[in-house]
């Protein structure tokens, strides 16, 4: 068991260097600090001699989704989710859907305190299934968030990571060892997409990716953020889901989700629902079994089919369920071929309901 709330948290994953400077080795970025130094990330900083994290334990807020907003369509389907986020961001997306949270620099975004046994037992007692670290990427708050995982795994309450992905070797072990089911943003399939507009590298999600599906027992789910001009050619999401389908397997779910104009880049249109509806038909052209349309209201991009015979396993509206045509064992109830993912033998009935949570609550 971990103490309850720490100002700063002394972090992992860092070393002295030879001029006096600390290099954080936590993401590909190596932040080379001297003392009172922030990271690129803003919550990872050097005090004296070590790198500390300043977050742990603070939180933008908390509150009950549906699962299928993370997006996760195929882990505990109709289940809710407590999610919560700090503050911060490895990476400088210009057009971050979430940039006053991911790009705050302010401590006053982090109104609401929380220990990780203060989570894990507002999850269990609220009813959900599953925590989730969103908003921000929670690779940065690594510390914290291993330390809830810890605690929800105590109590059987599974833990979700939404992040890019953007995290060195090492630190990835320990991260996803401690994860039941995440969603990783892949942003694009080109270094210039990344480079240009995030400021990070297409290599390390890439080998994020991979080591999920190949070394863990991670439920893996993908996001792509659509951008016109930018990611939607016929060509890049050609190579993008051949990749994915070779490398990942063709049951690794894939959520195009639509872009509208936010934080430095307003002046893009918003993604067309025609342009979701073309490169999820190129993604199952390439082999894809589960591919979906978020952002619009798209029930049959947002629903899941049978890749045997067709047939509509889940229906979705938005966030409520329409349909649900699966086995207790997961599977077909038509044809009986089993469906990819986590399931209970019966859906979740949470729906699309949204609600806050007030951590004081659940003080010890």
């Amino acid at each position: 068991m971990v103490k309850d709330i720490y100002p700063s948290f002394p972090a992992r994953y860092w070393h002295r260097l030879d001029d006096g400077r600390v290099q954080c080795d936590l993401c590909p970025r190596f932040c080379k600090l001297h003392d009172g130094q922030r990271g690129m990330c803003f919550v990872r900083a050097r005090e004296r001699d070590e790198i500390v994290l300043t977050t742990y334990g603070r939180s933008s807020g908390f509150c009950i989704d549906p699962i299928e907003k993370k997006p996760l369509d195929h882990f505990y389907p109709g289940t809710s989710i407590l999610s919560f986020g700090t503050a911060g961001c490895n990476l400088a997306c210009k057009f971050c859907q979430n940039w006053d949270i991911s790009k705050s620099r302010e401590t006053d975004t982090l109104a609401d305190e929380a220990s990780p046994a203060q989570i894990a037992r507002a999850a269990k007692s609220m009813g959900c299934r599953s925590v989730a670290f969103t908003y921000n990427d929670p690779v940065i708050f690594l510390e914290y968030a291993v330390d809830v995982a810890k605690e929800c795994r105590e109590l059987g309450v599974k833990t979700v990571a939404v992040t890019a992905g953007y995290i060195c070797e090492e630190p990835r072990k320990e991260f996803f060892a401690h994860m039941d089911a995440a969603n990783v943003d892949l942003k694009a399939f080109t270094e210039r997409f990344y480079r240009d507009l995030c400021a990070g590298g297409l290599q390390t999600v890439l080998d994020t990716l991979v080591y999920i599906k190949k070394t863990t027992d991670v439920w893996l789910e993908i996001t792509t953020l659509i951008i016109p001009g930018e990611n939607d050619s016929d060509e890049e999401i050609d190579a993008m889901t051949s990749w994915i389908c070779a490398n990942l397997g063709p049951g690794v779910p894939l959520h195009f989700s639509a872009f509208h104009p936010d934080w430095r880049m307003l002046n893009k249109a918003s993604t067309p629902p025609s342009t979701l509806s073309r490169v999820r038909e190129i993604a199952m052209g390439n082999g894809l079994r589960y591919v979906y349309t978020g952002n619009v209201h798209d029930e049959r991009g947002g629903s899941t089919y049978c890749h045997n015979c067709g047939e509509r396993l889940i229906g979705r509206d938005w966030y409520l369920m329409t349909a649900w045509n699966l086995t207790e064992q997961g599977a077909c109830s038509r044809c009986g071929t089993p469906c990819s993912g986590v399931f209970d033998p019966r859906p979740g009935d949470w729906g699309a309901k949204r609600l806050a949570v007030r951590m004081s609550d659940f003080a010890s």
